[in-house]
């Protein structure tokens, strides 16, 4: 099994289904056919789009009272600028025991190893008590428009079900007990927005009292780049950083909202990553990563426009984060409008049940321990579909100490993204105990 599911992940990688946010990108029916190969069974293609293919596996149970588990990896990848990576990102060499490639951590391990654990079921080898879903989809990268969005809302019937596993699988952190699995129970909300300003044009000799549409978006930029971002301490948050082997000080500090700036920048002079990390699960987050304006280097532009990533903490809603908005900008969010381009609410998963306890016992017989922590995530999954529509959603793996939580998370989106393959395997043992107590219940 462990080459099997090693040999995987490298195939998927090497499928290069980049998304660029584009209709034409993705690809994903090549790993739909690699996929397809994999399990000698062609399964039901869901494809909303021309290429934006999703593979979908729906295994009865054998109880129709029992609960539903749905396995729920993704098929795309993003971006890979060659120029910043040892090797070719697209190649999936395995250097030193790490498989290297773009999607190598998000998440294509996780799909390879979902796969290798579901496969005895699909095959019927093993029967599920109630329905088993795997379902591979499109577009996670692209916000799931072609992919987990009309699934969940379109084929309910088809990708439904009560429980979720997805991502993110973290490495383990440590407390005075020995490791301690990372669950994650839920996601930051999503509220990308669009800036928008309109001046006049005028000849860019002759600047002075021009309708500087750019002038007006510099001012408001500004005004976010020097605004505190709003904090909130949630229940969750305080669980996981108590649990971790930190001095006591530093953890009263972080779990304070008038200490915790002071505590995250104490943090950082030993851990840059991990403060990045709970900076982020902390705050409400803004940043600004496009900005546009004009035409021509003489001419005085009359609009401009940036993208600004918001990424807002449970019970942060939109006119929450438009009213920060409007007083980060000052003055100048008089002369700014702003368009909303992706709302999606934060959402978080309770612990304590059928899936939480499977997560528990499996760890216990691959590793002697029940330690998990509920986590959250400062980035965006699928699982926020499924959560919607009254789904409880984890993402867990299992990792060896070859790669830290800080340094796992400096990999996602960047350079050299790569993963052990002993982790790929013990994540596909995880999975395969995982439904062996779930479906045992």
């Amino acid at each position: 099994m462990t080459a099997e599911v090693v040999d995987l992940l490298q195939r998927l990688i090497r499928n290069e289904c980049v998304n660029y946010h584009t209709i034409d990108s993705g690809h994903e029916h090549r790993s739909v056919a690699t996929l397809q190969e994999f399990f000698g069974m062609p399964g039901i293609v869901f494809e909303p789009a021309p290429g934006r293919q999703s593979l979908i596996f729906r295994v009865k149970g054998t109880d129709p009272t029992a609960p539903s588990l749905v396995l729920l990896p993704h098929l795309d990848v993003v971006p890979a600028d060659p120029a910043g990576w040892s090797v070719d990102p697209f190649a999936a060499e395995i250097v030193d025991g790490f498989v290297y490639g773009r999607g190598a951590l998000d998440m294509l391990n996780v799909t390879a190893a979902m796969a290798m654990a579901a496969r005895p079921y699909i095959t019927g080898e093993l029967a599920p008590k109630g329905d088993l879903v795997f379902a591979a989809v499109a577009d996670e990268e692209g916000g799931g428009v072609y992919g987990a969005a009309p699934l969940s809302s379109d084929r309910w019937d088809l990708g439904g079900g009560d429980y979720v596993l997805t991502e993110v699988a973290y490495p383990s952190l440590t407390n005075p007990e020995g490791p301690v699995i990372p669950v994650s129970i839920g996601e930051k909300g999503a509220f990308w927005s669009i800036l928008g300003s309109k001046g006049r044009p005028g000849h860019g000799s002759a600047p002075y009292g021009a309708d500087s549409a750019l002038r007006k978006m510099v001012d408001a930029v500004h005004g976010i780049y020097a605004t505190d971002m709003p904090v909130d301490i949630i229940p969750e948050w305080i669980e996981f950083i108590s649990s971790l082997d930190l001095d006591p000080d530093l953890v009263q500090g972080l779990i304070d909202p008038d200490r915790l700036d002071e505590a995250i920048d104490r943090l950082a002079a030993d851990d840059p990553l991990f403060a990045r990390y709970v900076h982020a699960v902390t705050h409400m987050t803004l940043s600004p990563n496009v900005i546009s304006g004009g035409v021509k280097a003489n001419v005085i532009p009359d609009n401009a426009q940036t993208h600004v990533d918001i990424r807002a903490l449970p019970g942060m809603d939109r006119p929450f984060v438009d009213s920060h908005l409007m007083k980060a900008m000052g003055h100048a969010g008089d002369q700014v409008d702003i368009a909303p381009v992706n709302d999606f609410p934060a959402t978080i998963s309770p612990v304590g049940n059928v899936l939480w306890e499977a997560i528990a016992d499996s760890l216990d017989d691959l590793d002697g321990h029940r330690r998990m922590v509920p986590t959250l995530m400062n980035v965006a999954t699928d699982a926020r579909y499924w959560r919607a529509k009254g789904s409880i959603g984890y993402g867990v793996g299992r990792f060896d100490d070859r790669m830290t939580f800080s340094e796992m998370l400096a990999l996602f989106h960047g350079h050299d993204e790569r993963v052990s393959a002993v982790s790929v395997e013990m994540t596909a043992e995880l999975y395969g105990r995982v439904l062996h107590h779930f479906f045992d219940s």
